[in-house]
């Protein structure tokens, strides 16, 4: 019940695969054929295989998908959306971040408003001009781009607009006292499960090099709505092709 180019997306092998098609097209099904082809056709092991999609219903229907086509071979594998793959890695390695332990709190997007309200308050900003979604909306950003508060300090810009050099160093100064706080309360917010899980990836070889042996297949969904800091998260998961002959992860995205 495959036409000819889903065919060729299922049964590809080696190099990336991007898979571009239209809403409605068949493009979940098309990832789930092609995991169940490579659980049942290509001797993969379930816990090799990293499936990330963008919503909880989107995994669970991924899973459910893979799962009637192959039975219970399937369940090892992780099937998630960024964020909850994330936290599960950080969960195992918090004691790699200063000031984190291993049963962090997770900030919604209300929770960090309140945060950004108390900080505004507390530094004598005009809470109406620098409201806490506009500073949220600012960090988010940064964060998305991977820039981190000394980065965002030093890229100030030096210039004639004095009202945007304004909102960017308020931006700045509030960015690392709201991160100095969330490590106080020994919190992340959304952004940072992205970021956090990159820098130690980044930062620790050997961590790294761990979930590149475990995950040789990473297929994702939605590939379109990623942001610089979730591409950069699949290339590191991905890796590159390694002295000892160890070839990089086989990719597969949807978009």
């Amino acid at each position: 019940d495959l036409n000819e180019q889903q065919r060729r997306a299922v049964l590809h092998e080696g190099s990336p695969l991007l898979i571009v098609a239209g809403a409605g097209s068949g493009k979940t099904a098309v990832l789930a054929r092609r995991i169940a082809y490579l659980l049942a056709a290509r001797d993969v092991h379930a816990g090799q295989v990293l499936a990330i999609t963008f919503t909880n219903k989107a995994a669970a229907e991924m899973r459910e998908r893979v799962t009637q086509l192959v039975g219970r071979v399937g369940s090892a594998m992780w099937v998630s959306t960024f964020h909850s793959m994330c936290v599960r890695i950080l969960r195992n390695q918090a004691s790699l971040i200063e000031g984190l332990n291993s049963n962090f709190s997770i900030y919604d997007a209300d929770d960090s408003r309140r945060l950004l309200l108390m900080i505004g308050r507390d530094m004598g900003l005009d809470v109406k001009r620098n409201s806490p979604r506009r500073l949220a909306n600012a960090i988010s950003n940064l964060k998305n781009e991977l820039i981190e508060p000394e980065q965002a300090v030093a890229n100030l810009p030096v210039g004639p607009d004095e009202q945007a050099d304004d909102l960017a160093r308020t931006v700045a100064v509030v960015y690392a006292e709201y991160q100095r706080r969330l490590r106080a309360a020994n919190a992340l917010d959304f952004d940072d499960l992205i970021g956090e899980t990159v820098a130690v990836l980044r930062n620790f070889p050997q961590i790294a090099q761990h979930y590149r042996r475990r995950f040789r297949h990473i297929l994702v969904d939605e590939y379109q709505d990623t942001n610089h800091a979730q591409y950069v998260l699949v290339r590191e998961l991905v890796g590159e092709a390694t002295d000892d002959g160890a070839a990089p992860g086989e990719l597969c995205v949807v978009g």
